[in-house]
């Protein structure tokens, strides 16, 4: 396989911030990309512009959370298509053969080594990356939350998703239940705790580095809909901000 080029070798985007910020936002499925050496994956161009490929919106709202709290970030580069940086090493669906009704040709005829070198050059220096900034923000007296930024479709297999905003979690209740109250006292605003998806999934992203660590942390869900332009970014900006720290406040936690 060819190697990738020195500008396909980052992993991830970092959005720099200070070591001791308080909050940490984290946003896996930020892109559609793909590295020049996998080609499209054998999937015609148009199959990218789906949520198969990446979470829509996400990015944009990630890196305006950043810059409204003056903290960092730390996004994925490449397309869940190449390697879902929310799965464990160990998971059978990290690297998908099919999604949503796609078919992914070079998954589906990916190797084990394939798939073990997706892990190295992708997966691990993400997951080095969070390790690290939250191991520096220790050292430097602060136990940093966490907040990972996704996002999911208006409807699912033809039935429409009445949530706005979903908040995921498993066993820490510290930031994801007053996150939950704080956007349910958003006028007009339909909150999902645990909708669409449930956040118990060992292994994931919070699940290692905030479950297993000890750390409050929360994903945070928005449906594409609402975020898939600058507008809408703008206005779910002020909500989340708003929201977040009204949960952090209440926590005892800092913003």
């Amino acid at each position: 396989m060819q190697e990738p080029t020195a500008a396909e070798t980052d992993a991830f985007e970092r959005v720099p911030g200070p070591t001791a910020a308080p909050l940490l936002f984290l946003c896996d499925h930020a892109s559609n990309a793909v590295p020049a050496a996998y080609g499209d994956l054998g999937l015609d161009h148009a199959q990218f512009a789906r949520h198969i490929a990446w979470d829509i919106g996400a990015a944009n709202l990630t890196r305006a959370l950043a810059g409204t709290f003056a903290a960092p970030a730390l996004l994925g580069k490449w397309s869940r298509l190449l390697i879902d940086l929310n799965r464990g090493p160990d998971d059978p669906t990290i690297v998908m053969k099919i999604s949503d009704g796609a078919l992914i040709p070079r998954n589906a005829a990916a190797s084990v080594d394939d798939v073990a070198y997706r892990i190295a050059r992708y997966h691990a220096p993400y997951h080095a990356a969070i390790k690290a900034a939250i191991d520096a923000s220790l050292a430097a007296g602060v136990a940093p939350s966490l907040v990972s930024m996704h996002s999911f479709t208006p409807a699912w297999k033809g039935t429409p998703r009445p949530w706005h905003v979903g908040v995921l979690w498993d066993e820490d209740p510290r930031l994801a239940v007053p996150l939950i109250e704080a956007f349910r006292a958003e006028p007009g605003l339909v909150v999902g705790d645990n909708e669409p998806y449930h956040g118990r999934l060992e292994d994931d992203t919070m699940w290692t580095h905030g479950t297993m660590r000890g750390l409050p942390h929360a994903l945070i869900e928005i449906r594409q809909d609402l975020i898939a332009d600058h507008v809408g970014v703008a206005r779910m900006l002020e909500i989340v901000a708003r929201a977040l720290r009204r949960a952090l406040a209440q926590a005892g936690l800092k913003a």
